[in-house]
């Protein structure tokens, strides 16, 4: 009964969420239409470059510190020692304000030499990377707020914060780009002012989620106070070990992520000067990567933010059964999670793949949709990949194998690297070169993490009910949306009618089967 509760509040709390990742998603793909038409391609292209650098500083200087606060918070709550989850909770203020300090001022300062010698290509990245730099010490410090509450069984506070921080995000980045657009016309950067003016909302964003936890964290600190005063159960851990085994925790998250954030900056260096080796203009290299960024990262990256949301309910739920030595558990947990990210993943990479250039013609008409609708068609695939290697990464986090995901980080970037020089010097892909080695990069981590897990908890993975049936679901689905789609367009000539007739049919069609399929408990 217990188990089945855990996993009760396992769902809800990853529902919270996951639907705040993608409530969250849809406000970033919502104002990222207007900014696109008001900043321009190319200006986008240095925006989402500069992101990637901007990513890259995140997670040396504070990522794994959310999920190690996380972690730890979560093994000594369920231990009552309230006494050293505050100090856990002190140590990792400092060392966010340490870390996030330092990355801060060094990509401030560095910000000129970053872009003459690795994006020559990508002339104004500069200007963004100057305002991107103080989010990232306040990131650093939102993250602790997060952890801390995620630790303790609840996604709330992170979920109102995130929702908050976008929607700020969204009115300065729409309202920045354009008011710096309009002075700096006539300058030769306008594209680096204009991407800076979209970072702009960025900070602001971080700055309102912070604010809106330290209230709750004050509103809620009394009855933490009083907890800590009661407890008579900690061991008294000194700060100096508590250092060490948040650093011995974040690190390997930091490692693993770091790849996965230098894969995607690798790739635009690659694609930058191989490109122009081979004849590409500067403006065409930011159009393409802008357009990548855009048609195909952003699309694909909505469904992707449902598993790390769902990743991130479930690591203290691992460390809780861990801590209890509930094999099963842990399991039927890992299961659980995959099988509910499948749910969506499936029928959106068919739906990606059968309507996803109707999608982008709608929403960035700015954009080259049919170079866009062929990268969703072969990397739509991709978010399956990413979710199973997110959650299986994370489970594999909460069972203390921390160098595990870190290791087949590794052996996939190398991999990584080595098939997309590969396709950007001796084949004429061009950008869907670079969509093929995204698509390809999870792939490995996913195999290698199920293989760890069958080793280290016996865990099998299930197909039919995970996802034979919702795959075959997809697919009645991904037929229907387009002769449908076909059917409207030839009719109206509009893409909008269209393409609302389609999702409206996506949805009655799959949650229809999926209905019947549980009805007759094939599911």
């Amino acid at each position: 009964m217990n188990q089945k509760k855990s996993i009760t509040k396992l769902i809800m709390h990853g529902g919270i969420l996951a639907m705040a990742g993608i409530l969250v998603r849809v406000i970033g793909l919502v104002y990222r239409i207007p900014m696109l038409n008001i900043i321009g391609d190319e200006a986008y292209g240095i925006y989402s470059t500069a992101f990637n650098v901007y990513n890259i500083m995140l997670v040396l200087s504070s990522y794994g510190l959310p999920m190690a606060v996380s972690k730890l918070v979560s093994d000594r709550m369920a231990k009552k020692h309230y006494k050293d989850t505050r100090k856990i909770f002190n140590v990792a203020l400092l060392v966010a304000t340490t870390t996030g300090g330092i990355a801060a001022l060094i990509t401030f300062f560095g910000a000129d030499f970053i872009e003459k010698h690795f994006y020559a290509g990508y002339e104004g990245i500069a200007i963004p990377l100057r305002i991107l730099a103080p989010t990232i010490f306040i990131v650093s410090m939102l993250g602790v707020f997060r952890g801390f509450f995620q630790g303790q069984g609840t996604t709330i506070p992170t979920a109102l914060s995130q929702v908050i921080e976008q929607i700020v995000n969204a009115i300065i980045s729409i309202l920045a780009a354009y008011l710096l657009v309009q002075s700096y016309k006539n300058s030769k950067n306008v594209a680096g002012y204009g991407a800076a003016g979209g970072t702009l909302g960025t900070a602001f964003g971080a700055l309102a989620a912070l604010a809106i936890l330290l209230l709750i964290y004050f509103a809620y600190r009394p009855i933490f106070l009083k907890k800590v005063r009661r407890d008579r159960h900690s061991i008294n851990e000194s700060y100096t070990d508590i250092l060490k085994i948040i650093a011995a925790t974040m690190i390997p998250i930091i490692i693993g992520q770091t790849f996965y954030q230098i894969s995607a900056a690798l790739d635009d260096i690659m694609f930058g000067k191989i490109m122009l080796g081979a004849g590409m203009t500067k403006s065409d290299i930011k159009r393409a990567v802008g357009n990548y960024n855009s048609s195909y990262v952003i699309l694909t990256g909505v469904v992707m933010g449902v598993a790390s949301a769902m990743s991130a309910s479930m690591l203290p739920s691992i460390v809780a059964s861990k801590a209890r030595k509930e094999y099963d558990a842990i399991n039927e947990k890992i299961k659980v999670t995959i099988q509910t990210n499948m749910f969506i993943a499936l029928p959106s990479f068919v739906g990606l793949v059968v309507i996803g250039k109707p999608i982008i013609q709608l929403l960035f008409p700015a954009l080259n949709s049919d170079q866009g609708g062929v990268m969703l068609r072969i990397g739509g695939i991709a978010v399956v990949f990413y979710t199973i290697s997110t959650v299986t990464s994370s489970a594999l986090q909460g069972i203390d194998k921390m160098n595990v995901p870190v290791f087949h980080s590794s052996i996939s970037l190398v991999i990584h690297i080595l098939l997309v020089y590969i396709l950007l010097k001796f084949t004429n892909l061009g950008i869907y070169g670079i969509v093929i080695g995204s698509t390809t990069f999870p792939v490995v981590i996913m195999i290698l993490n199920l293989i760890s897990l069958n080793r280290y908890v016996g865990y099998t993975q299930e197909f039919k009910k995970t996802f034979g049936i919702p795959l075959l679901c997809s697919l009645i689905m991904g037929i229907a949306v387009v002769l449908v789609y076909d059917l409207f367009y030839a009719m109206l000539h509009s893409n909008f009618v269209a393409l609302f007739f389609a999702m409206a049919t996506a949805a009655v069609v799959y949650f229809g089967l999926m209905y019947v399929c549980k009805k007759k408990k094939y599911i």
